[in-house]
């Protein structure tokens, strides 16, 4: 069973790179995108709280999240293992990310960090802007913002990884084959 952090920056390519990992690997997908989407879908109250953080470019909660991140891991069964894409944002939700994986007799098998340059990561959020209707993609200064927030807040989760030896630094610029095949051979090493 596989279980990876798939971990950078907004704009370095973890949706498009987490979609083949699934195919690959017969992963189970938990994007905290995803799952505040299904909750904003549903009209929950969790939903409703998430939309408002995100659309100001802030990080949701830990205590929203991780609960969101609990109830998927319950329900899902029968899986290969989970990618986490979007999660954990902070040390303290990596740290309840291990003990909940604990509770359930599973760990994370490694972090993989797309590392990408900040330019480039505000050209690919604009352009992806032009098709997701997300009200965080199209604004330079909440692209700005959210850039930031994972350098202040986010990027501290690498270190916690490292610490357990299981990081794994990637260059997130290329041919999307070429990044995929570098993130497989990392995998297939676990």
């Amino acid at each position: 069973m596989y279980n990876i952090v798939l971990f950078g920056p907004p704009g370095a390519g973890k949706g498009t790179q987490s979609e083949k990992l699934i195919q690959k690997y017969g992963l189970t997908h938990l994007s905290t995108g995803d799952l505040f989407r299904k909750h904003l879908g549903e009209g929950t109250e969790l939903g409703l709280l998430a939309k408002k953080y995100m659309n100001e470019g802030h990080l949701v909660p830990d205590e929203v999240v991780i609960g969101m991140v609990e109830d998927k891991i319950s329900e899902t069964k029968d899986t290969h293992g989970f990618i986490f894409d979007g999660f954990p944002r902070t040390t303290a939700q990596a740290e309840a990310l291990d003990k909940m994986l604990g509770n359930h007799k599973m760990e994370i098998s490694g972090m993989i960090a797309l590392e990408v340059p900040q330019e480039i990561l505000k050209e690919r959020i604009k352009e992806r802007g032009k098709t997701s209707n997300r009200v965080d993609d199209q604004d330079d200064a909440k692209i700005n913002t959210r850039i930031k927030v994972y350098l202040d807040e986010t990027l501290p989760v690498a270190d916690y990884y490292s610490g357990q030896n299981k990081l794994t630094k990637i260059n997130g610029v290329g041919k999307i084959e070429e990044i995929f095949a570098e993130i497989t051979s990392v995998i297939d090493s676990y």
